[in-house]
């Protein structure tokens, strides 16, 4: 039988009992309903007009009304007669109601009046006790009736109750062990079910896979030796050290040019746990250090290359570290399986990059002398004493001015630059004063802010104190800020510097009211080359780059607030001497 047809037999039938048993108990409800009712109707008023007339019957010799009262429930009892004798013992009532009328002295007749109703009563009280024994017996058969359907309704509840969560839980527990052998790849698991139901039909369908999954191992494991061995020679024959952790940092495979650079043999790495190699061995250490400290290693965040001998040579390692996930099958969250480590080795470039800075610095200090020597000739040609000067010469002149200040401004950047990337920037910190280093600033970009009718507005706190700093590079800095903002302002407008403490350090803010920067952007400003689409090109790219390493070579940081159209903010800070 269907586990379906056995759930509509088995709950059917507790259906019907329980409508079953409803219909019983209102029945016999409805039953005592009547019975009380008719108590109610026929027997009880009949016992008020008795009483009634019994009062006014003890009043009629002193109380004129009495006798309409008495008449008045006399009336009411000739039209609720409803027991038998009762219609006889009322027209007796009236007989001798009727006599006493014409003389009310008599007590003869008073004391027959009285014995009339007390023979009513008697016969109502009867009829009353009756009736009830009549309910009584109802009220008996009912409780059996309901007693005998809702003992049946109790044990089909627990006959379904006992036998029918076993009928599917135990299958259903079956199965779920035989998945979990599947699972653990135990392909020659079976499911007995002797039911012709749904689970028998679920377990025919589930040893069927079974048999496939099982054939299916047998026959790929050879193809998956074969793919392990051809992955092993593929990682083998990478040119860049390779090595794999599992996700207990043990390592599954290491290539031949990892052993080479950490000087171990492929058995000694393999299997074995990286922290446990990272205690004698300095170069596993450094590739694993940043995984075993929580939230060390972030794989957004540039790590600095590494310095590793191979070669014969002084070598270059970027290192990068891949984490490995999976999603099993019928799931959708990831599983953590392990990490790849890789090894690019940057040497060439980096000895490209070494030769251009050294090309660059040589070029740039060669080319401050001659451009210095054309500033030193302008001066003596502007002199008068050597000579007079028409205006088209004057013209000329200023241009050759102005493209050997580019020009000199473009070598000193550039010579700062090799600074940066050749790590020898030579620092003078000392106890400087912020207020002076503005200052010194402001005076070297007057001239260019005159020309564009620029006002610069310093805004300080009262007893700026000291800070420790070159004063040299950081004024540099705030010259390069400053001439950027006079740069992409326009003509009046004005530019606001502004000095404050904060926390144990000065802040210096430079903000104009130029067009903003775009968002986009704000991450590569600092970039070195890196110019704004859509800005004029006049500079090298290098400037704010070269700001950016003079402030934290002093231990201060920069950054940049903008919007489009409400123009920027740059700004950094220094500690207090």
């Amino acid at each position: 039988m269907k586990i379906k047809t056995k759930l509509r037999l088995g709950i059917g039938l507790l259906f019907f009992m329980i409508i079953l048993l409803s219909l019983v108990a209102a029945g016999y409800i409805n039953i005592l309903k009547n019975d009380t009712a008719n108590i109610l109707r026929d027997n009880y008023n009949t016992l008020d007009y008795s009483r009634n007339m019994l009062l006014s019957l003890d009043k009629i010799q002193s109380d004129p009304k009495a006798t309409l009262t008495f008449e008045a429930n006399l009336n009411k009892q000739q039209e609720n007669v409803t027991e038998p004798g009762e219609g006889v013992a009322t027209q007796n009532i009236m007989d001798h109601f009727i006599s006493l009328k014409n003389n009310l002295q008599n007590q003869v007749f008073q004391t027959m009046l009285r014995k009339d109703i007390l023979a009513l009563i008697k016969l109502n009280m009867e009829a009353i006790q009756r009736k009830s024994d009549i309910a009584m017996l109802t009220a008996q058969s009912a409780n059996l009736w309901i007693a005998v359907t809702g003992t049946l309704c109790c044990l089909i509840a627990l006959t379904l109750f006992v036998n029918l969560p076993g009928n599917i839980a135990n299958p259903i527990r079956e199965l779920t062990e035989s998945i979990k052998e599947i699972a653990a790849k135990n392909y020659s698991e079976r499911v007995h079910f002797g039911s012709k139901d749904e689970f028998g039909a679920l377990a025919g369908s589930f040893n069927i896979m079974a048999e496939k999954l099982e054939e299916y191992d047998s026959s790929n494991l050879s193809r998956i030796l074969f793919e392990k061995k051809r992955i092993e020679a593929l990682i083998n024959n990478m040119h860049e050290p390779v090595i794999g952790l599992d996700e207990n940092k043990t390592i599954l495979f290491a290539n031949d040019e990892a052993s080479k650079i950490t000087g171990l043999a492929a058995d000694e790495m393999i299997g074995k746990s990286a922290v446990d190699l990272a205690v004698y061995n300095d170069l596993i250490r450094s590739l694993v250090q940043e995984l075993l400290t929580p939230g060390g290693y972030n794989e957004h965040v540039p790590t600095a290359p590494l310095k590793i001998y191979a070669d014969n040579k002084e070598s270059y390692f970027e290192k990068e570290i891949v984490n490995i996930t999976i999603t099993p099958t019928g799931e959708k969250k990831k599983l953590f399986i392990g990490q790849v480590i890789i090894l690019k080795n940057i040497t060439p470039f980096k000895e490209l990059d070494f030769a251009k800075t050294n090309f660059i610095a040589t070029v740039s200090h060669e080319l401050k002398t001659p451009i210095s020597s054309i500033k030193m000739s302008l001066q003596l040609l502007e002199n008068q004493q050597t000579g007079l000067i028409n205006e088209e010469q004057k013209q000329l002149m200023d241009s050759i001015k102005d493209d050997s200040n580019r020009l000199l401004k473009i070598t000193g950047e550039l010579l700062n630059m090799s600074q940066v990337e050749t790590g020898n920037i030579q620092l003078n910190i000392q106890q400087s004063s912020p207020l002076e280093i503005v200052q010194y600033a402001l005076d070297a970009v007057k001239v260019q802010a005159d020309q564009k009718q620029i006002e610069l507005n310093l805004q300080a706190d009262e007893n700026i104190p000291f800070v420790k700093a070159d004063t040299e590079k950081t004024a540099w800095v705030l010259i390069n800020f400053l001439t950027n903002a006079i740069r992409y302002s326009g003509v009046g407008s004005r530019i606001s510097i502004r000095l404050k403490t904060d926390q144990g350090r000065v802040m210096f803010f430079v903000k104009d009211e130029g067009r903003g920067i775009d968002s986009r952007y704000k991450d590569k400003i600092f970039d070195r080359y890196f110019q704004v689409p859509g800005s004029s090109k006049t500079g090298t790219g290098l400037g704010l780059a070269i700001s950016k390493e003079f402030i934290e070579a002093q231990g201060g940081k920069i950054g940049l607030e903008s919007e489009v159209g409400m123009g920027s903010t740059f700004y950094f800070n220094l500690s207090i001497a």
